[in-house]
Order: structure tokens, then sequence, then C-alpha cells
């Protein structure tokens, strides 16, 4: 488990260690035991990462004190802890945080680095690694993550001869074929203004397209050509799902009852399709243990407009950070653990929804994906994900993070793209414009003045 950092980073730790040898010699006590601060607070995660934890110390003699933080606190706790000289060795954090934070100082940029050259960086997915670059290096090591998925019904698109509804034009002439409510509806859309899916929904679908609202100065005004035809496309499958304001509430009912053709969720959905959790199985047949819908199930998760045939996928990504007050190699030792040896455990906390960033490793590029696919998951029953899926489809799972992106990641303006997001003025003026408030012109006028006033 010892590293080879780079020379920069190898005199730093040289000098650390002296200057700590130095201040405990006294004594002869010497520091055995890190802190990690994990954002996984539910009962059977934390279990789960204190028996990770063990592990490492059983292989190393370096404790690991796993300490749960609420996500919604964690940014104002790091600020207060960094304040005070008292951060914790490592964290585990949403993408949101790593490059603030680098820039900041509450993160060693040079120890992420080095974990990740240690490990190879070609090893790791290459959108998971580019979200958290900085100068030089990396600011976190990305442990895993998830990317929203169009979940369609394969066998009514085989039954058809449609291709996948991986494009804006596919989703189109799908509709075209198989809407035809109450019996089935094309889409079931993200309409709930206040909803945070209509979000995370309308961010997937302007990214396909190429478009944001940001780029390294700040806002930048939204392209008409390019946005009117997310709107054209957004209200197409608005006016394919049934009225009202839909979230993922109606859209999982409305596909679990087979009335749904199309729909986009999260891939915490795979093990509810399968008949695996009781408080949300399958309505399509009368059992509710039923495998039947996942077997008519495709996924997919790179979704392209018309000025974007390259398309985008949209991703939550999680990372390991080791703090500017870390022991320092004891803290690359534990990260390094949790990434290689300890990387299916790491996985195994919640596999539904963490899959894996890291591949492999150098002698075997896909052995973490295939520890990953073979993981049990679900709640009241358990099965891998690779008895309830085909490969192709586990493939399309895991390769969406190769090509993950989010607004104001690349332009370093996270932040403000963040606030724009929060306030909701997407949602809202989208809403309008589907509802026939005002036209597409004067919708992209609209976002433009409202967003230009977000700081």
């Amino acid at each position: 488990m010892t590293f080879q950092p780079r020379k920069g980073h190898a005199r730093l730790i040289l000098a650390s260690a002296m200057a700590m040898a130095l201040a405990l010699g006294a004594t002869g006590v010497m520091a055995d035991t890190i802190r990690f601060w994990t954002t996984e607070e539910q009962p059977d995660r934390l279990a789960k990462q204190q028996a990770m934890a063990e592990a490492f110390e059983a292989r190393t003699g370096v404790a690991v004190e796993v300490i749960p933080v609420t996500e919604s606190e964690l940014g104002t706790r790091a600020t207060a802890a960094f304040a005070a000289g008292d951060l914790p060795d490592v964290i585990y954090h949403p993408l949101q945080y790593a490059l603030p934070w680098a820039e900041a100082g509450i993160l060693d940029t040079d120890a992420a680095t080095d974990v990740i050259e240690e490990l190879g960086p070609e090893t790791f997915a290459p959108g998971a690694l580019s979200m958290a670059a900085v100068e030089g290096g990396y600011a976190s090591v990305p442990v895993d993550g998830w990317t929203q998925m169009v979940v369609y019904r394969k066998d009514l698109f085989d039954a058809a001869g449609l291709a996948p509804p991986n494009t804006y034009d596919n989703i189109r002439a799908a509709i075209a074929r198989l809407h035809n409510p109450p019996e089935m509806y094309g889409f079931v859309a993200a309409t709930k203004v206040d909803e945070n899916f209509m979000s995370q929904v309308l961010e997937h679908v302007f990214l396909a397209n190429g478009v944001s609202p940001v780029d390294e100065n700040g806002f930048k005004p939204l392209d008409m050509k390019k946005t009117t035809e997310v709107l054209e496309f957004y209200k197409a499958i608005a006016e394919a799902s049934p009225p009202g304001d839909l979230y993922w509430k109606q859209s999982r009912e409305l596909y679990f009852a087979g009335k749904a053709a199309m729909i986009i969720w999260s891939p915490f959905i795979l093990d509810e399709l399968a008949g695996l959790r009781d408080s949300a199985p399958p309505t399509i047949n009368d059992d509710p243990t039923s495998r039947e819908l996942a077997s008519k199930t495709g996924i997919v998760t790179n979704l392209a407009g018309p000025s974007n045939p390259d398309g985008a996928a949209w991703a939550d990504i999680r990372y390991f950070g080791i703090t500017a007050d870390a022991e320092t190699e004891a803290a690359m030792d534990f990260v390094q653990f949790s990434m290689d040896e300890g990387y299916t455990q790491t996985l195994a906390i919640a596999p539904e929804g963490k899959f894996p960033v890291r591949r492999g490793d150098k002698s075997d590029p896909t052995r973490f994906v295939k520890a990953w696919s073979e993981l049990p998951v679900g709640v009241d029953r358990k099965a891998p994900l690779s008895e309830l899926y085909a490969q192709e489809m586990i493939d399309e799972i895991v390769g969406g993070l190769d090509v993950a992106q989010r607004w104001g990641v690349k332009e370093g303006q996270l932040a403000l793209a963040s606030k724009i997001i929060n306030s909701q003025v997407i949602n809202r003026l989208v809403r309008e414009y589907i509802d026939g408030v005002r036209d597409a012109a004067a919708t992209v006028e609209a976002l433009n003045a409202e967003l230009a006033r977000i700081q």
C-alpha cells in the first residue's frame, strides 16, 4: 500500500513525517487513526462502511473512524472545520464540492492526483476524471456514480422496428408509433415545476443538444436555434404524456403498469423493475415479484439532439477528497484501498446506484465492472444485475460515465450553474411554453433575461 508520490509531493510528505516524528518524539506516540466523513448515513450503509474500515485496519494497522454527515450540512461543516484546522482526513463528497474545495484549499489535490496516478488514470471513466480535473491533476478521486437513463419498452421498439431512443428524432419516431392513450403513453415527461426531478431531466435534455447557460466568464445567453430545438422536443414529449404535474412518481407508476413506452429515471429503478422491492412493485401483471417487465426493458444513457450529434449523459458522481489537514500517507492508503483491494466492497454499499467509475485495474481492465454486475441488488429480495439484465444493458449502464457531463464543470462555473438550476426559472418557463403562455422565441428571450439576473 506504499505510494511512490511525485517528487514535489514526496518532499511534502517527508517534511510532514519528519515534523510529526519530532512533535511526537517525546511521547513515542504515533497517529494510528484517521477520520472519514461520509454522507452515506443510512444504518445498513454505515455498517458496510464500518466493515470496510475494519478490513483496512486489519490490512494496515491504521484505524478509521467512520463519521456520518448529512449531505445538506456537508458544505457548512467542512468550511467550519477548515477554519478551525480540524478537517477529517478523507471526505466522501458529491461533485459540487470538488472544484470549489480545491480552490479554497480544503482539499490536497497533489494527494488525490498521486492516488489516481498510482491506480492508473486509464482505469477510470474519463467523464468522472474530467469533471474533477484541476491544473496539474485532480481535485478528488472519483469513487462511484450513476447516469440518468431513458428507460424504454425494448420489446415494443423491437416489434415496431424502432431504433433505440438515443436521439431526439428517434424518441419522436417512437412516440408517433407507440403513443395510444390511455392504454399506452408515448412518454411520461417531468412537468412539476417545483420538483428537482424536472431540473435533472431538463439539464440532461439541454446537454443532449449542446446547450448550457454558462461559459468560463459566467452566464452565457442561450443560443436561440439550439434552445428552440430543446423546447420543441420537450413540448413533444410532454404532449405524449398524461395531463397534470408529473414527476418521478407518476412516471414510475405508469411504466410499471405497462402504460408508458418511455420514461427518464435514475438507476435506482433497476431493482424495482425486477420485482425486488415490495414498496414499488411492477403492476404489469398480477405478480408483484415478476421479472417480466425487466426482461422487456432497455435503457439509454447518452442522448443526442440535432445540434449535438455526440450527445451527452447526465451523471451524479461522488468522490473521495483527501483534505489539507489529513495524515496524508494514511489517508492516501485508505483511499487507494477503497478503490482497489476494497473497491468491490465500496460498490456493495448500494450497487444499484453506485456504478463503478474505476472499470478495472492494470491487469484486468474490466475487473470491477464484472464484480459489480454480480453484486446483489434489491430490498425484499436480492439478485445480481447480471442475472436480471443482458450484458449489453450492463455495458450501457456503465458506459454513460465515460461521457458524463454537468453544466458549469468544465467551465469552472459549477456554483453559478447550481444557482441557476436551484432557482427553477428554467422549469417554470419551460412549463409555461408547454402550456402555450408564449412561443419558443419569446421563451428563449425570457430565459435569458431572468437567468442573467442570477449571481
